[in-house]
């Protein structure tokens, strides 16, 4: 049976569909600052803390480069897809025009995965980071109330009803309400790492990688270890150079989003200049605001005094310092940073589902638009009641570590796509072209792989759940209802 692909051709006709066609309105701006505003939460404050004193030490630093540099060169193949097929779907959408429809679906399915934990896991962090900003003023505000035997988060209830309303409205406008809110969450970055920097000490970045030691508490741990150790047969460790890359795979949550960012090729004004440029502005952007974070972290105190730590944080070597006034400028910091990353990730889930659902792979019932707005209204309001019922009243948090297998499995899968793509159609205009192809697109792909196998051995196990389940939906329903399939049997 031929493989079912989606022609390019197709895909840009899909994008004018009346009645399902996108209002495009973003610029080179909007998309710069929609990736900063996914980038930049909570986990600059906390993430590379985690990663210093429990795994690489100083050398987090290079971790954050390292994971940097893998998106990077996976986001300049998605850049490169973008700039030829500028419609809504992303990774989905690229994957169905090189690799067909079935690696297409896993692909979505993966996307759908990542955007509605992130979106479920960053909601609920918001709520209690709420109640934690409360509390730096002295306000007494619980972040669960009980319902009967039933544990009711409400802040995430309320920040994803907010935002829900807002992308409903328009995109335009929401861009523009996160636009504002990122530039005073990097200015509060920045605030915070030129008062860290005067109590930097160079005494504190030695040794830059610390020696291997075992793993404290982590016999037996056959679940939380990584999947390469538990190949390997190796005994869990922290520190080293298997440390450091550890935290480069623990720290590449800090900069998955930029996948998301280019959903919104079909609502950019001239995308195949337009989203490459904005990509990459804010990647550069958010790459300097956490490593000069994670100088700060590692120079003003010792990573083994960070180790201490029960939950170690930017506000915990503030403490250390003498500086416990920093902690509420952090809080405070923290909230206004997961806010807009809320807005993005909604934005991702609703548009992955609705390019599914418009090639009929999903219920094209979520693919119509509003005629004023030309938003998805439909899906939207349905993902963001999935995602306040997931992060209002489930431990969802407890799935983290499904957002980077989700994002990282996608960027595999575009770095080849871009290979095939340049073999089945050299002809399609491009504005963008990934440099040294296929070298890069081929160490794009081998890098973001180890970074899975560096994820934990309950990630992996949930993450072919989820597979699972996926083959079963497109097997079942999606496979017949396909419009591309459908018209193959014509």
């Amino acid at each position: 049976m031929a493989l079912r692909t989606k022609s390019i051709e197709a895909s840009l006709a899909d994008a004018d569909e009346k009645g399902r066609s996108l209002k495009r309105s973003l610029k080179t701006f909007d998309i710069a600052a929609m990736g900063i505003a996914v980038a930049v939460g909570a986990g600059i404050f906390s993430v590379g803390a985690n990663a210093a004193a429990n795994f690489a030490g100083p050398g987090v630093i290079v971790s954050f480069l390292l994971a940097a540099v893998t998106c990077g060169l996976a986001i300049m193949c998605y850049a490169e897809f973008a700039s030829t097929i500028p419609v809504a779907g992303s990774a989905y959408t690229f994957t169905y025009a090189t690799m067909g429809e079935l690696l297409a679906w896993i692909v979505g399915w993966d996307l759908i995965l990542e955007t509605l934990t992130a979106s479920a896991v960053i909601a609920k962090y918001w709520g209690i980071y709420l109640s934690t900003a409360f509390d730096v003023f002295g306000v007494t505000l619980p972040s669960t109330i009980a319902i009967g035997p039933i544990g009711f988060t409400w802040g995430p209830v309320l920040i994803v009803g907010l935002f829900t309303a807002l992308l409903a409205f328009g995109t335009r406008l929401s861009s523009r309400v996160s636009a504002v809110i990122t530039v005073i969450k990097v200015a509060i970055v920045l605030f915070v790492i030129v008062v860290g920097a005067f109590f930097v000490k160079a005494a504190n970045f030695t040794p830059f990688i610390p020696a291997a030691e075992p793993t404290k508490g982590a016999e037996g741990s056959v679940l939380t270890q990584s999947l390469v150790s538990w190949i390997t047969g190796a005994a869990p460790a922290q520190y080293g150079v298997f440390g450091l890359l550890a935290a480069a795979s623990l720290v590449f949550f800090a900069f998955i989003g930029f996948d998301v960012v280019a959903t919104s090729a079909e609502e950019t004004e001239n995308p195949q200049k337009t989203l490459p440029r904005g990509i990459f502005i804010g990647l550069g952007i958010v790459t300097l605001l956490y490593v000069g974070v994670s100088i700060v972290i590692t120079g003003m105190v010792s990573y083994k005094q960070l180790a201490q730590e029960k939950a170690p944080s930017l506000a915990s070597a503030f403490d250390i310092v003498g500086l416990p006034w920093a902690a509420g400028i952090i809080a405070i910091g923290s909230l206004i940073g997961l806010t807009t990353v809320v807005m993005v990730l909604l934005l991702g889930l609703s548009r992955i589902v609705f390019s599914m659902s418009r090639d009929g792979l999903l219920p094209r019932w979520f693919s119509v638009t509003n005629p004023k707005t030309q938003t998805p209204v439909r899906v939207q309001v349905v993902a963001g009641i999935v995602v306040a019922f997931l992060a209002g009243f489930t431990a969802v948090d407890k799935l983290e570590g499904m957002i980077n297998i989700g994002t990282l499995s996608a960027f595999v899968l575009v770095s080849i796509g871009i290979i095939v793509l340049r073999r089945s159609r050299p002809d399609a205009p491009r504005s963008f072209r990934v440099p040294w192809s296929p070298v890069v697109p081929i160490l794009s792909a081998v890098l973001c792989f180890w970074l899975m196998l560096n994820l934990e051995v309950e990630t992996w196990i949930r993450f072919v759940v989820w597979l699972v389940i996926g083959f079963a939906i497109y097997f079942g329903y999606s496979r017949r209802n396909s419009r591309v399939g459908k018209a193959m049997r014509e």
